[in-house]
Order: structure tokens, then C-alpha cells, then sequence
């Protein structure tokens, strides 16, 4: 089971407009330049305000699409501009990449790779495995169960040539045993509904053949329904035909209805004429398909994760030196014994960890991962890999996460840090908001206590009213921004203060511009649609050289 791999090469090239110097990166000049106003035009890019020498871990990074980032415009050259290090989030893992027949278009991929090298950027690596935003059509693919041979199977046969009277079920108007041609022969009459074979069970993966001699005065047409299962026919409107005048063979093939288990064949008369019916016979092909044994499936699994990782290191060469390894990992639905969260687990999709097993599952994918980073041009020594989750600002959920890592590093895998995924609030509620802040210092010392590498991700904080309500971009007021752009100051500063500086990988934000929701550095003029600097923007630049 083979899937093909495709490099689809890129035709474009990039052509760079000059601008302002306030735009300029190393070589590189974004185009169009990000619109400012006062009080914030004097402002440098962002990233400049970071102290290197104190902190020489520390980076702010920015989280784009794939598409956006490539049409080098405006939200291209704001991360570029204020940023060290860009995230692409789900348009990077294998759900964007991989289709329903394995074939891999990393045209995307490639063209960013390329022009971040040209630049002088950096990327931060989208996860290699995850429950979510997986090539799942391709995955049930390879794991489909396997095709084997079967033999027909004889079953259940009716010869009304011996019978005297009909004791099978009539759902509508009449049939019965009569002398027809010298013989006896159920007769069907016009416009009735007869069960002419029936009281056996079906295997719903099975294709049944059931085969009768029929023959009538007139040609006949009648509809046929097996086992709550309309068989469509040959003749107009999908009905059975026959000459008139001689016995004819009849073969229908078909599976039950879903849910249906009583084995039945229902011939349902025409106007056209009656029809007298001799020996019925049914059999069936069992279902040809077997499961995969669990080893096949394990090196199926295998497969896949070698593919996948040898295709994305491929396009890499060496490039992105940190990658998400896992994503989301945790089920906080679901307890082992000892009271930790347990992994997510499906009946209804592939998630790498059924199939690996819980204890191996990150030490197998980075063993794959490291070894393609490496042999596709890469320097071991320089390749991080994070475990990336969400809610760890819950002490349970934290300690659940820390408790896998313990049983993935004792088994060999690489670990080197975890990326926190944020999801934070600001509240005019004093109370809540001294709540919020609590939340936030004792997610960062949790973190800290692990002494992985911590990186931030999904920066991005809503603004709730008193009552609890969110309030929209569109009607925050320049004194609730500050506030707002106060509390990122405030979480930039704890992220520095409270984790060790070797082991800061830096924060990356959600969302460069406000969406729906205030949280952007720049806010979306109504009118003209450029991106105007606010607070938030003056906040991060202040909170990164230490104000």
C-alpha cells in the first residue's frame, strides 16, 4: 500500500517593491509597508526591543496562514517585519497536504521555506502528529481491511413444484399454488407484493444471488426488494423483465438494507400480467475483506509516519530546526487508574496512538521524525521538538501532560519542551481579573518546574465587560485597549521573569490585526481597511525591553 509523493515546484519568484526603512529586514524590504499613526509611528519594529544579551532565548513570534504569508501583502510584511520566527499552524500538517490517495502537494510549503531563507527568517514547525487536521481519508485508506478470496455459500432453496399450498408471507393482493404448464407453481397475481423465499439470516457485508424461473402469459415487469433493499433492473425504471411464453432464469444480486437482518426476496407485481414462479435458490459471497492483524496495522501506521516525515523533512532540508511534535494529546474526559488524564483515543478514526500504543507514541514518532530531519540535510544537534497543548492553566490537565512527557522520555523519546496554547481573558471585574492573573503565574511556575524549553503559543486575549460579556473590536474604547495592552505587558513580563532565561523559546501570537475580537497590535480601520498600530503594539514593544 503505497501512497505517491508529489513535489509540486513552484514557478513563482518574488519581486520586492522598496518602502520605508521602517520595513527593511536584513536584505529584505516588506511590501506594502503596515499603516501607523499617532501616538505609535515612531515606534521600531517589534522584535528589536527584545534585550538579546539578557536574553538570548527569547523571541516573539507571529502565526499565519500559508496563503496569506505567500501573497506577500500586508499581513506578510507586518510578520516579517516585527517578527523572529513565523507559525502556520494546522495549513502545515498533513490534514492540508496529504489527499484522500496519499499524494503530497507541498507547493505551499516549499514556496514559504524558500523565501523565509531568502529573508533571513525562521519557522516554527507545525506538528508532525495530532488527533485533529490529519489526512484521515488517507490513513483509513492504508488501514481498510485487506481483500481475501472467498467460496459461495449455498443457502436456503424453495421448490413450489412440490408444494400444494403457499404458506410464505403476502404484503399485498394475492398469490397461491396452482397447476400452470403441467406442474404445480406459485402465481403471483397483478399488483401484489409476495415474499417468494424468505426466513433466513443475512449477513449484512454479504452479496446475495438468489435465482428463480419465472414465466407469464405477457411480458412481464415486476420490482424486486431484497431484504428492504430495492434491486435495480434492466428494464425502464429500473424494473426485472421477461418474455412471455417460456420459463426464464432469474438472477438478482444484491446486500441487505442497513439494520435489516431477516432474509427476504419481495417480488412486487405489474399491472401487466400474473407471473408463476418454480424453484427459488439463494447463496452468497461472504464479505471478501478481513481486518488487518494487529501487526499489519502497526506496520501500516509505521509506513504512513515514515512517509509523511520523510516527505515534510524533505522540503524542509534542514530549514525548520523546531517542530510541535504532538499535538493536543490529552482527554480530559478520560482517567487511567491513577487518577491522570488519559490520551485520546477513537473507534471511528486512526489516531496514532491506538495504533503505536500510549507509552511509545511520541518515542516512535520522534525516533521517525529525527531520523528523516537528518538524512533529508539536517543537524541533529540543532532539532528541537515540542509537546504542544492546550488548557494547562488546569493544574490536572498539567500534571497529566507532565506525567506522559515522564513516560515518553523514559522511553527513548526526545522531548526537549512544551508549547503552552494559551486561551486568556481580561476582565473589568476586579475580582475575576485577580483570578486571571493568579491563573497565569501559577501556569508559568508549573511550566518552569518541568525544565523543558517553554514556548507560548496562541496569544490572543478577549476583552470581558463586568457582566462577562465579550466586548467586539468595533466597540472597545481606547481606555478599555489600554487596559487590554496593560494585561499583555503584564503576561510578557511574568513569561521572562518567571521562566529561566536558557529555557525561553518564546511566545507566538494569534492574531496580528483584530478579528471579531480586539486582539490584535493593529487595529482594522472600518473605511479604508489598513492596519492601524494601538496600544497592544506599543505594550509588547515595552514589555520585551523591560519597561
Amino acid at each position: 500500500m503505497a501512497g505517491a509523493l508529489s513535489f509540486l515546484l513552484p514557478l513563482s519568484s518574488f519581486f520586492v517593491v522598496s518602502c520605508a526603512d521602517y520595513n527593511t529586514t536584513d536584505d529584505f524590504t516588506a511590501q506594502p509597508d503596515p499603516a501607523f499613526v499617532e501616538p505609535y509611528k515612531d515606534l521600531a519594529p517589534i522584535k528589536s526591543y527584545i534585550d538579546r544579551s539578557n536574553y538570548p532565548n527569547m523571541t516573539i513570534g507571529a502565526t499565519l496562514k500559508v496563503t496569506d504569508f505567500n501573497k506577500q501583502e500586508l499581513a506578510h510584511a507586518a510578520a516579517v517585519t516585527n517578527f523572529d520566527n513565523l507559525a502556520f499552524g494546522s495549513t502545515l500538517m498533513s490534514g492540508s497536504i496529504i489527499n484522500s490517495k496519499g499524494v503530497m502537494n507541498f507547493l505551499d510549503m516549499k514556496d514559504l521555506l524558500d523565501h523565509v531563507q531568502e529573508i533571513g527568517g525562521e519557522v516554527f514547525g507545525s506538528p508532525i502528529v495530532a488527533n485533529s487536521f490529519q489526512a484521515d481519508d488517507w490513513l483509513s485508506l492504508l488501514t481498510a481491511p485487506v481483500e481475501i478470496v472467498v467460496d459461495y455459500v449455498e443457502g436456503k432453496s424453495v421448490n413450489y413444484n412440490d408444494m400444494t399450498t403457499f404458506d410464505g408471507t403476502i404484503e399485498r393482493g394475492k398469490a397461491s399454488i396452482v397447476k400452470y404448464d403441467g406442474q404445480n407453481a406459485l402465481k403471483i397475481g397483478t399488483s401484489a407484493n409476495v415474499r417468494i423465499i424468505e426466513g433466513f439470516e443475512v449477513d449484512p457485508f454479504a452479496t446475495y444471488t438468489t435465482t428463480f424461473w419465472a414465466k407469464a402469459d405477457k411480458n412481464a415487469t415486476f420490482n424486486v426488494t431484497f431484504s428492504g433493499n430495492k434491486i435495480t433492473g434492466s428494464g425502464a425504471n429500473g424494473r426485472f423483465t421477461f418474455p412471455a411464453g417460456k420459463w426464464t432464469k432469474i438472477v438478482v444480486e444484491g446486500k441487505a438494507a442497513e439494520g435489516v437482518t431477516d432474509g427476504y426476496l419481495r417480488i412486487e407485481n405489474a399491472l401487466s400480467c400474473d407471473i408463476y414462479i418454480q424453484k427459488v435458490e439463494v447463496g452468497y459471497y461472504p464479505d471478501n475483506h478481513r481486518p488487518q492483524t494487529a501487526q499489519e496495522m502497526k506496520d501500516t501506521i509505521n509506513y504512513a509516519l515514515n512517509t509523511w516525515c520523510d516527505g515534510v523533512m524533505r522540503i524542509n532540508e534542514g530549514r525548520i530546526k523546531s517542530f510541535d511534535l504532538i499535538d493536543e494529546a490529552i482527554d480530559t474526559k478520560a482517567e487511567l487508574e491513577n487518577g491522570m488524564y488519559d490520551l485520546k483515543h477513537s473507534t471511528e478514526k486512526i489516531f496514532w496512538q491506538d495504533i503505536l500504543g500510549s507509552e511509545n507514541y511520541a518515542p516512535v514518532v520522534s525516533r521517525i521524525a529525527s531520523g528523516a530531519f537528518e538524512k533529508n540535510g539536517g543537524n541533529p544537534s540543532e532539532l528541537k521538538f515540542f509537546i504542544s497543548e492546550t488548557g494547562l492553566e488546569n493544574q490536572k490537565t498539567f500534571e497529566s501532560l507532565k506525567y506522559w512527557i515522564n513516560i515518553w522520555d523514559a522511553n527513548g523519546a526526545k522531548i526537549d519542551g512544551i508549547n503552552a496554547k494559551l486561551n486568556l481573558r481580561y476582565s473589568e471585574d476586579e475580582t475575576k481579573q485577580a483570578v486571571n492573573k493568579a491563573t497565569l503565574d501559577n501556569l508559568l511556575d508549573n511550566l518552569a518546574s518541568t525544565g523543558k524549553q517553554i514556548r507560548l503559543s496562541n496569544f490572543d486575549i478577549k476583552y470581558l465587560d463586568a457582566d462577562g460579556t465579550n466586548v467586539a473590536a468595533k466597540d472597545i474604547t481606547e481606555v478599555q485597549r489600554q487596559k487590554l495592552a496593560d494585561y499583555y505587558g503584564y503576561v510578557i513580563k511574568s513569561y521572562m521573569a518567571k521562566i529561566p532565561h536558557e529555557k525561553q523559546a518564546g511566545i507566538c501570537k494569534g492574531n496580528l490585526a483584530d478579528t471579531g475580537d480586539p486582539v490584535g497590535l493593529w487595529s482594522v480601520d472600518s473605511s479604508s481597511k489598513d492596519w492601524v498600530r494601538n496600544a497592544v503594539y506599543k505594550a509588547f514593544c515595552d514589555a520585551l525591553s523591560g519597561k
